[in-house]
């Protein structure tokens, strides 16, 4: 399966629509929460190469990575084959 981990604030709409998102198509996830841990702010922005959340981090089984910025529900579902 899958490691997903979600860079997130706990103010953020698209955020909990990813959230949403995932708990409705039974994917679990590790959730990060900058405005609680700004000390993983950086993990975030060199993940996604920006300040911008949702940014979403996908380690697939093979050991490829996808990383998506912003609730793409598209990008998600083709790193997951959903």
């Amino acid at each position: 399966m899958a490691k997903v981990k979600i860079y997130s604030t706990t103010t953020c709409p698209y955020c909990k629509l990813a959230k949403e998102y995932f708990k409705e198509k039974n994917v679990e996830y590790e959730e990060v929460l900058l405005d609680q841990q700004p000390e993983e702010v950086q993990a975030s922005i060199d993940t996604c190469g920006s300040m911008g959340v949702p940014c979403i981090h996908i380690t697939k089984d093979d050991g490829t990575e996808a990383k998506i910025l912003g609730f793409d529900k598209a990008a998600i579902n083709q790193a997951l084959r959903l």
